[in-house]
């Protein structure tokens, strides 16, 4: 088993050697340092302790409550910072940290970092809502105006409310930058809107984008989200964009422009009027001409609905069954009377050729009766003997002296037999 020898100097204390790491530390002075915010937190003391990153380093960092308030923005992780302080070493557990007493964005100003905290703030919200925007009145009774009264906007809305649509205008003097400004702004919506106007126009004319900071306050912004009435933004720069424009109901880039939102064009307004009067006249005579047509046709029924009209009615439906029926029963005789025209001629011509066909038989019998007729053989020289009307066929049958008749071809000869046998 091995021995070390041990040294001969005396150990240093812990604490010691803590306090000695704290001079040393302290000697190097207030500095700057730059990195990424890693972690942050802000107890109910009001200090805010962080932690600062660069590469693999991680140095813990705390910043008082009184410091704290000066900060325009809030220290939040995922933020690159530039932070002034002075390092020092913690006594109870011996750890080094920085104390800062100011920080910045680094690449970002400040006021530019408040600004978009607090409008994430604002829009998880919901006060840029969509859905929260509401139209502004077509014909309001009074306007808002809450703005500088020695300022061009005035003037500008005032002309303008006059050459359009005159409404009576009431004006709050506010100042629109400095330190001022956002109170002033809050107190002269409030004015207005207990005044009784239908709708506000908050803004200012022109002017550098730093002088716009009154508009992007956090409590002209909730005034605006909250007011009663609708409100328009007339910051008057086209390409900035305020809170305040976001959360107003609607947005004008000049002052010119908010008062034509908030009041109608007469002469247009007129043509509109003329248009429509028009249209509802044309709609007014077909709607009368409708109501005759439907007056019309109520008196028919009307009428015909009366016992008088009824019994005229199925007179006239009678006649009209009676005239039906007699052109039926004429179509229908017409009809028979064709058919028998064209039976008898069918008839006429089954009995021609029947007629035909039997004299043709009667020629083809008469020819052989005439064949076999005895005057045809008495045409030929022969004679017949009758005695009372019988043929004699016998010599014997005849006696002596008896008369006897002779018929032959032509006419008739009486003879008497006289018995001569030579």
């Amino acid at each position: 088993m091995a021995h070390f020898a041990g040294s001969r100097e005396q150990p240093l204390g812990v604490h010691e050697v803590v306090r000695l790491a704290a001079k040393t530390v302290d000697a190097l002075g207030l500095m700057w340092l730059e990195g990424e915010v890693t972690q942050a937190s802000k107890p109910g003391s009001g200090h805010i302790y962080f932690s600062i990153r660069e590469r693999e380093c991680v140095l813990a960092a705390v910043m008082w409550g009184r410091d704290a308030q000066r900060l325009p923005f809030a220290i939040e992780a995922g933020r690159r910072l530039r932070v002034r302080g002075r390092l020092g070493v913690y006594d109870r557990d011996g750890k080094m940290q920085l104390y800062a007493d100011f920080a910045e964005p680094a690449g970002l100003g400040s006021d530019a970092l408040a600004r978009e905290q607090l409008k994430a703030k604002l829009a998880a919200e919901g006060m840029f809502a969509a859905a929260k925007k509401r139209p502004l009145p077509r014909f309001p009774r009074r306007i808002g105006v809450v703005t500088s009264a020695k300022g061009a906007a005035v003037h500008d809305i005032i002309q303008t409310v006059q050459r359009r649509f005159p409404t009576p205008i009431l004006i709050a003097d506010a100042a629109v930058q400095g330190p001022t400004a956002p109170a002033q702004l809050v107190n002269g919506m409030a004015m207005v809107v207990r005044a009784g106007c239908d709708v506000v126009i908050v803004g200012r004319g022109g002017g550098a984008a730093t002088d716009l900071t009154a508009f992007d306050h956090e409590r002209v912004v909730r005034t605006i989200s909250r007011c009663p009435v609708p409100v328009v933004s007339a910051v008057g720069h086209e390409v900035d964009l305020t809170l305040a424009d976001l959360a107003a109901d609607a947005r004008a880039s000049t002052p010119t422009a908010a008062a034509e939102l908030c009041v109608p064009d007469r002469v247009a307004l007129g043509e509109m009027v003329t248009k429509e009067r028009r249209r509802l006249d044309r709609e007014l005579r077909h709607a009368l001409g409708r109501a005759a047509q439907d007056l019309d046709r109520l008196a028919l029924r009307l009428t015909s609905a009366h016992p008088g009209a009824r019994l005229g009615k199925r007179r006239g439906e009678l006649a009209e069954l009676a005239a039906r029926a007699a052109t039926a029963m004429r179509r229908r005789v017409q009809a028979r009377r064709a058919e028998l025209v064209a039976l008898s001629a069918r008839a006429d011509a089954a009995l021609a050729r029947r007629v035909q066909g039997r004299r043709a038989e009667l020629a083809r019998l008469a020819g052989k009766l005439d064949a076999l007729s005895p005057v045809a053989v008495l045409e030929r020289g022969y004679a017949v003997v009758l005695r009372d009307g019988h043929v004699v066929r016998d010599a014997g049958e005849v006696a002596a002296g008896e008369r006897l008749r002779v018929r032959l071809a032509r006419g008739e000869l009486v003879v008497r037999e006289d018995g001569d046998d030579s």
